[in-house]
């Protein structure tokens, strides 16, 4: 393997993070920003608030979104084995 190889493939193993990460960290967010704002809203000013809601969202969109993570890892282990295969 080059380093024209390795770097395609250090390129294609951070896509394949970003688009595993992106749903959960975006499904974070959104929840923490609704969060803020109904405590803007209502004026309840409780820091402790926030993280209950987020972490039953977090973890209800890891559950949702295992399949999906599950396949993106899977595709990326094949690209990898074909690649020692063909060594």
């Amino acid at each position: 393997m080059n380093g024209g190889e390795a770097l395609d493939l250090a390129r294609e193993a951070m896509w394949v993070l970003v688009t595993m990460a992106a749903p959960v960290m975006l499904v974070g967010l959104t929840v923490g920003v609704v969060i803020g704002i109904l405590q803007a809203l209502t004026q309840i000013q409780e820091s402790t608030l926030v993280f209950v809601p987020k972490i039953l969202a977090v973890f209800a969109a890891l559950i949702l979104f295992m399949p999906f993570m599950a396949a993106s890892m899977s595709g990326l282990m094949t690209v990898i084995v074909q690649k020692i295969v063909a060594q």
